[in-house]
Formats: structure tokens, sequence, C-alpha cells
């Protein structure tokens, strides 16, 4: 296992003694059992908040290279582990960056692991185009309502709170949007479906029907929806691609055991040339997934405003060339990489995601795209 990437000069001290620390403790309480995925992310949540790794989830601010060190060490040892960790960090974003004092109480409980935590963005018809989002919330007396249905929901049907968009109206398209927290247990939210992927997480489709909230619940100002959840974004994309480069460490780490020991005709495959020269691709591509990664953690660590561009290409780059390390980790097992409940054959599944979620790719080529447009 290379942990080289620590000593680059993006990193102080205490990132390395996390990194030391989590791949100690990890070692011993991970891979859980995946068999009941719900209780699953309920004891991951609640062990990893014992541990105090949820520390780093939120709090006064957000240390983003940390939080991409715990998703790589995560993702490195189980899927569902990081999966679990970044929700709390994800669904309590809001309320990190922009939240009150009441909505800060339930922040404490996700940090501590006494409560799950949701990010209810995506609906039926608005995915990557979120100024298309139709999710309602109208004024009514001290309060507001709200109406609509959300998709696509991580921790959906597990969680205790939700962070929740929806349009208020204040001008057209995204700037007509706000945040709200909404306590699962509120009257009128329904969760109507669950849905069931190739790896499997808690995801469900949730229905919201004359959904009443109190005025405290809206965070930040109305009319700020889209920029906290763009600014939340810009947190967490470059995290997404650190747990992918976590997935991809580990197909390297796993090809290599596999070339090492696998004999064909009397010597190791790792002699053969072409083997070679598929293992110096993974690793080059390794490499500069992390420099990507942790270039756009650093940057906003360093106090910059947006890292809109630096984000896109980290998560872009990173959960792509994981998608292909992975891909040539399980064509160096051969007939055993495509065997079920085989690490490469988990972390194949496990990888596709990446590429859809928080963004899909073609939509970071969008954002690079006018970045550089918008620069020149």
């Amino acid at each position: 296992m290379d942990r080289s990437f620590l000593d680059w000069p993006f990193f102080e001290d205490r990132h390395r003694v996390l990194a030391q620390g989590l791949e100690e403790w990890a070692v011993g309480a991970l891979p859980v059992d995946h068999g009941d995925v719900d209780g699953a992310c309920r004891g991951l949540v609640r062990a990893l908040g014992d541990a105090g790794w949820l520390a780093h989830s939120g709090g006064e601010a957000l240390d983003v290279r940390a939080l991409c060190v715990i998703r790589e060490t995560l993702a490195r040892h189980d899927g569902l582990a990081d999966f679990a960790f970044a929700m709390q960090g994800l669904g309590m974003g809001a309320v990190t960056l922009f939240g009150n004092a009441a909505q800060r109480d339930w922040l404490e409980r996700t940090r501590a692991g006494r409560a799950i935590a949701g990010f209810a963005l995506t609906e039926p018809g608005s995915g990557s185009d979120v100024a298309r989002l139709a999710t309602s919330a109208r004024r009514d007396g001290d309060g507001w309502v709200l109406d609509g249905e959300k998709t696509y929901i991580s921790n959906g049907g597990i969680a205790d709170v939700y962070v929740i968009v929806a349009r208020t109206g204040e001008a057209p398209g995204a700037r007509g949007l706000s945040a709200f927290l909404l306590p699962a247990d509120t009257a009128g939210l329904e969760v109507i479906s669950r849905i069931a992927v190739m790896a499997p997480h808690p995801l469900a489709h949730l229905r919201l029907t004359g959904v009443r909230l109190p005025d405290d619940a809206l965070i930040g100002q109305p009319g700020q929806g889209f920029r906290i959840a763009m600014t939340v974004l810009d947190h967490f994309r470059p995290t997404v691609g650190a747990a992918a480069l976590g997935f991809a460490r580990r197909a390297l780490d796993e090809a290599l055991a596999r070339v090492r020991s696998r004999q064909i005709q009397g010597a190791p495959m790792a002699e053969l040339q072409m083997v070679q020269g598929h293992l110096a691709d993974m690793a080059l591509k390794i490499d500069a997934a992390a420099l990507l990664i942790y270039r756009a953690a650093w940057a906003k660590d360093q106090g910059a405003p947006r890292i809109t561009r630096e984000a896109a290409m980290a998560k872009l780059y990173a959960t792509e060339i994981a998608q292909e390390v992975i891909d040539q980790a399980v064509q160096l097992h051969g007939g055993d990489g495509v065997r079920t409940g085989s690490t490469v054959e988990s972390l194949y599944r496990e990888i596709r995601a990446l590429r859809i979620y928080e963004g899909a790719s073609d939509v970071q080529r969008v954002v690079i795209a006018r970045s550089i447009l918008e620069g020149a």
C-alpha cells in the first residue's frame, strides 16, 4: 500500500496523524457485513461517531483535506463505510456552512453518530439541472408548507433529518430556491419507495404533501438555496474523487497481489512486460488523480471562495480513471475477477455510481469548459 502521497506539501502533520489513526481503526473495524444494508449503515454511523471520526464531518468549518483523507481511507477498506461517513457530511453540509444555532443542534447529533442525515436535492424531473427543481415551499403564517417529490436520496428511509431544497419563487430558475431543515418524523413526509442499485446503499423516493415547517427551518435566507447547494458541493465534490481514489488504490493493491502470485508458463504474471505496462498505467492514473484531488482540497482550505473548476476536474478525472483502474484489475484477475463476492468485483459495482452522483461526468466537463471560456 503506497502512502508516500501523504508527504506531499498539500498536507500538514495533523492530516498525516489522522490518516495513520484512521488506517489503524479501519484495519480492525472494516469491512462490515453488508447483508442488511440499512442495519449496516446505522451501525457504521454509530461506530464512526463513537470513534470520533464523524467529528470531521462538520462543525465550525470543514477541513476538505481531512474529508478527502478520510473518504479515501474508508473507501479502500469498505465502500459502505465511506458512504456512511460521506452522507453525514454532505447531508449536514448546509447546516455546517449556513445553519443557525437551533439547526446546529442536529449537527451535534450527526457528528456524534446519534442521528443520520440526508441531502434531498434530486427530483424525478431535475437531476443535473437544479434550476428546474419543482418541489415548492410557500409561506403560510409564521412558517412554510412544502409539496413535491425527491428521488435517489441517499439515506432515504433511514435518515433522521434531511436538508431539502425547494422553490420559494423569489426569482426565476436557480435564484428562486431555498434550503430547509426537515426532521424525518415531520407529518406529510413519506417514503414512497426504496431504490435498489447495483452496489446496495440506502436510497429512496420521497414525497412531501403539505409538510409544515416553522420559519426557523429555513437555512440562510430565502432565495439562497442554489448558492447553498453549490457551496456544499464545492466542498464535497473533491471528496467524491477521494472515494474513487480509495477504490482505485485498493484495486491496484489487489492486482499487484494477483500478478505476483499467479503463475503463467512457470513464472509470475508480474514478469510479463504487458502486465507491467498495465500496472504502470494504473499507478500513473492514480497519482494524477490524487494530485488533482488534493490540489482542490488544499485550495479550499487556503480560503479560496470558490473551487468550482478545481473540484470539477478532481471529481471528473478521479472517478473516470478509477473505473479504468478497477476494470484493469478485473481483467488481470481473469475469471476470478468477475466472481461474485471477490474484492475487485465489488469495486467494479461500487465505482460506477460515483461517475453520476454529485454531478455526472459530462456535467463536470461543461463546468470545466465554461470556466475556461469565462477566463479566456
